[in-house]
Parts: C-alpha cells; sequence; structure tokens
C-alpha cells in the first residue's frame, strides 16, 4: 500500500515540435531545481520517468501531497517569466492503493487510477481521489475543489476527484456559507464518523459500518459521555468533510474517524479522535487482527477502541479545562480542574481542589460529580 504520484508536462509534444532542445534543457532543469528535491525532501522516490513526465511512490499520503503542493509552486515560480506558449507544467495525479513493486517500475490498479488522475488535471495542478484526501486533509493545511464523481477510463468504478488549490485567487467554487453552530452540551460531547472502507471491496463495508456501529454503542454506556445518534453521524458517510463543520452541524467537542483495510486473512483498523475547535489529534491508534471470525474480531475491535476512547476524552477534557482562566469555567471545566489538583495529593493542592469542586456546584447544583469530589 502506497501513495502513487503520476506527474507530466502539458503540451509536451507541442513544445518538442517547437523547439526540441530548448524544451529538453528545460524541463532537466527543472526536474532538477524543482521537482526531485521536494520528492527526496518528502521521503519519496521517483521510480521511472516516461519522456513528458514522472511516476513516483510515497511511504505517506500526506508526503506525497506535501511534495506536489512544494514542486508544483517552485516550477509556477521558475516559469512565471517564460511565455505563455513556451511555458512547461506538469499536470499530478496522486492516488493510494496496492502495488506490485519490481525493480524500476511498479504496478496496479491504484497506479492506473493516479495516471487517469494526472490525465484531468490542469496545468500546474493537482487532482487527487478521496482517499488520499481522507488520509491528508487534517494534516496539511490545502484547500479543495470537488470534481464529483468522474469515470475514468479503463477504471471499473467511479472515482470522487477533488483538485488542490494551490492558489486561491484562481478558486473557482462558490465560497460556502456556514449555518450556525449548534451550542455545545454540558458534557463532553463526540460523533463516531462512517470508517472509510480502504479494501476496495464493498463487501468490506458492513464491517466498516459495524464497527463504528458498536463503538457509537458502547460509548453511549458512559454516563460522562453525550455521543451523536448513528443516524446523525452517518449522514457524513462517502463524504469529505472538515471535521471543524462537523463539529458546528451536530454540536459536538470531539470527532472520531477512521478507516477499515483488509488484505488476505488481516484486517488493519485505523482511528483518530479530534478536537473539532481546533482540529488537533487528541488521540490516535493503530489495531491489526486475523480474521478469522469476522464477528468475533468486529467484537474485539470495539472494546479496544471504546477503552481507549473513554480516557482520551478524559484526558483530553482535563487538558482543556486547564487552558481556560478559572473565572471563564463552567461546572464541568472547574470539576475537571479540581480533579487535577485533587491528584496530586498535597495539603494546597487539597485547598484548591475544594474552591474548585465548590465552584463547580455554584455553577450546577445538579451535577452529581462535584459533591462526591468534594466529599473525597
Amino acid at each position: 500500500m502506497s501513495a502513487i504520484l503520476a506527474a507530466d508536462v502539458a503540451g509536451y509534444s507541442r513544445l518538442m515540435h517547437d523547439d526540441e532542445e530548448a524544451t529538453h534543457a528545460k524541463l532537466t532543469g527543472l526536474l532538477a531545481r524543482g521537482v526531485e528535491p521536494a520528492i527526496a525532501e518528502h521521503g519519496g522516490r521517483i521510480v521511472k520517468c516516461t519522456g513528458d513526465g514522472f511516476l513516483a511512490e510515497f511511504p505517506s499520503a500526506v508526503e506525497a501531497v506535501r511534495a506536489a503542493m512544494q514542486f508544483q509552486s517552485r516550477i509556477n515560480e521558475l516559469a512565471t517569466g517564460d511565455a505563455e506558449d513556451r511555458r512547461i507544467l506538469f499536470r499530478v495525479g496522486l492516488n493510494i492503493g496496492d502495488i506490485i513493486v519490481e525493480a524500476h517500475d511498479i504496478f496496479g490498479d491504484g497506479v492506473n487510477i493516479a495516471a487517469r488522475l494526472e490525465s484531468i488535471a490542469e496545468p500546474g495542478g493537482i487532482c487527487i481521489s478521496q482517499s488520499v484526501l481522507n488520509h491528508a486533509r487534517d494534516k496539511v493545511n490545502f484547500d479543495v475543489e470537488e470534481a464529483g464523481e468522474q469515470i475514468l477510463k479503463n477504471i471499473a468504478r467511479p472515482v470522487h476527484v477533488y483538485r488542490i488549490v494551490i492558489d486561491p485567487g484562481r478558486r473557482t467554487a462558490a465560497p460556502k456559507t456556514e449555518g450556525p453552530a449548534l451550542a455545545l452540551p454540558d458534557k463532553p460531547s463526540v460523533a463516531v464518523l462512517p470508517l472509510t472502507n480502504m479494501s476496495g471491496d464493498p463487501e468490506q463495508e458492513f464491517v466498516s459500518d459495524g464497527i463504528a456501529e458498536d463503538v457509537i454503542t458502547a460509548l453511549s454506556r458512559y454516563p460522562s459521555l453525550f455521543v451523536i445518534a448513528r443516524n446523525s453521524s452517518f449522514t457524513y458517510k462517502g463524504r469529505a468533510v472538515d471535521v471543524r463543520q462537523v463539529g458546528r452541524e451536530l454540536g459536538v467537542r470531539y470527532v472520531l474517524e477512521g478507516s477499515v483495510r483488509k488484505a488476505g486473512n488481516r484486517i488493519r483498523v485505523t482511528a483518530q479522535l479530534i478536537e473539532a475547535a481546533t482540529s488537533n489529534h487528541v488521540w490516535a491508534e493503530r489495531y491489526d487482527r486475523d480474521l478469522a471470525d469476522v464477528f468475533a474480531v468486529q467484537d474485539e475491535l470495539t472494546e479496544a477502541l471504546t477503552t481507549a476512547l473513554a480516557p482520551a476524552i478524559a484526558d483530553a477534557e482535563l487538558r482543556r479545562a486547564m487552558r481556560k482562566p478559572p473565572g471563564s469555567l463552567d461546572a464541568w471545566a472547574a470539576y475537571q480542574r479540581g480533579l487535577w489538583h485533587l491528584s496530586k495529593a498535597t495539603a494546597d493542592d487539597d485547598d484548591t481542589a475544594e474552591k474548585f469542586f465548590r465552584q463547580a456546584i455554584g455553577l450546577d447544583p445538579t451535577f452529581g460529580g462535584s459533591y462526591s469530589a468534594l466529599a473525597l
């Protein structure tokens, strides 16, 4: 499983016909000054050159996106002074997929999709698949324009395509109008988004959906958490959304997202807990299991996820409370601050904890946690 980058020069045949030697020299210089350093810097390797382009492989979709944006920006800068009809610009396609590796080439459906994405990219632009967006959107600062479902040549299923906006001044998409944000509940709130099926096998959809549903059910048993129902969180299935948008629309502080990937008799589940307001990663984990009994594996993964999530949310709430000035605390935050001082087990911290617990009781006399903590 690799991130694949396919690139070629827009209008290369015309450029070579007009001035073969100058075009070749200019392309060699751009590769040496712009492309190759960016790919090496981000851990990629150029698998092969194709005359008017190249194929590169990265171990990470995040680094592939960063490299593509870096060298496209650099080449656009280097080509600024050239005449319009002599300008060399690359079109880039990015995809994630299983590949077959040989000494001087890579093969597979993932490579073919990357090549087809490159063919529909604009000169100087980057087209990415849904899987690339899912991996990189919260780790790399970039905007996208949605190109919708595309039927690509010799690719069996439609591919959801996005264009990375390198120059915001050239953006063509209409700006989105944001609705009013829902008020956050008093308790820590979380939305579990549908897990992305990375296997490319529609039959594995029930596994990814089943794990997400079971995690929602398990987390709902914690009285300290406010968990969004499946019918609301699953409206985002198959959509590329910003976690901040999810937080606003569902009124939650935390969003859990992830993916499920199957290879042979093994299954890999990745999950990330994100603070919606800041897009900061609170917790992340990866689980690998043998797929002998799919329902037993589903139960095991659900238990592992749930038992890790609840403490992670509690720890994030504590850190959030510690960032707030004492005068702006709500009852929950005051309670969390008190717990932090209580855990220090010193006389001074006990006195401070008592003040925070009494503050929490004053803010919300119906919250029982403050009373039991004060008794401690």
